[in-house]
């Protein structure tokens, strides 16, 4: 204890604060062994209690989230998937890579045209389906046109798309002159096609002087001939002393090299007065002036 004195002032410090700390140590020692080891276990389980309750705060917080990121995704609007942007979609509850798809697809031209069309979204449920369905809306201009201009209904007697029209019992007729594809159609052995081809060579012809005229067209069927008339006063006439070349040319019996012989002939020897005067040229032989006549006047 003496030798203690002997020792140098900070020799002396040293050993006091190594004093310090050993009886410090066995402090605690001591009332670790008080508690009896069961200090270890209380913390170890106050701890776990600890991690347990932040685990639960953490799913807590995440749950919640999650319904309040369902809540906003489940907003509902009227909507047009052609045209809507990324904001509405998203506010719609879908996915952002879904978003990106319907983008993809309307730069490519694809088109919405039906509420079913979106059902073909990929990654698209059914249950998501069946909420939006009701607020999309197809604007008109990506509809099918057949469905935004529809014809109106016309009355079957005056339109020509019968699909079955009555046909005429022998001894019924019907005027060349006059009648419309409708009545034309009705007579047995016309058909739409045929009707038609009367109705193109009455308005080039200026009329029909004979039913006999039919058969010029290709394939007409000759037993329908009987269900025909023929008024010749009905036939318009071409004044041939007045009219240009390309104005008689347009008439089936005349075309352009009968055309330019009377344009000829009336250069060089003035107004035609009959067609016996054309009798001379090699264009008009008998037979063709016979046609023309009820065509012509001077």
């Amino acid at each position: 204890m003496n030798s203690f004195f002997y020792l140098q002032r900070n020799d002396r410090r040293a050993l006091l604060a190594v004093l310090v700390v050993i009886i410090a140590a066995l402090g605690v020692l001591n009332y670790a062994g008080t508690i009896g080891g069961e200090a270890p276990n209380a913390l170890a389980d106050s701890t776990a209690t600890a991690v347990k309750s932040d685990k639960g705060k953490n799913e807590r917080s995440t749950t919640a989230a999650y319904y309040q990121t369902e809540g906003r995704k489940a907003e509902l609007f009227t909507f047009d998937p052609n045209t809507a942007d990324s904001t509405q979609l998203l506010r719609l509850g879908l996915a952002p890579w879904q978003v990106r798809n319907i983008y993809r697809y309307r730069a490519k031209g694809g088109v919405y045209r039906q509420k079913s069309d979106f059902a073909r979204l990929y990654g698209l449920t059914a249950g998501q389906y069946r909420r939006l369905e009701p607020y999309i809306s197809i604007s008109d201009d990506y509809r099918p046109a057949s469905e935004v201009y529809s014809q109106p209904r016309q009355d079957a007697t005056a339109r020509d798309t019968v699909r079955y029209p009555l046909k005429l019992r022998p001894g019924q007729t019907v005027s060349l002159n006059t009648a419309d594809t409708a009545l034309l159609k009705r007579v047995p052995g016309i058909g739409s096609g045929f009707a038609r081809s009367i109705t193109a060579y009455r308005q080039r012809l200026g009329g029909f002087y004979s039913t006999a005229q039919l058969l010029e067209i290709e394939g007409f069927p000759q037993a329908a001939l009987p269900y025909f008339t023929a008024d010749p006063q009905a036939c318009k006439r071409l004044n041939i002393n007045r009219l240009t070349l390309n104005q008689l040319r347009r008439h089936p019996y005349i075309g352009f090299y009968r055309a330019k012989t009377i344009i000829d002939h009336r250069r060089l020897h003035g107004p035609i007065r009959s067609l016996d005067d054309l009798a001379l040229y090699r264009d008009f032989p008998r037979e063709t002036i016979e046609r023309l006549r009820p065509y012509v006047e001077f």
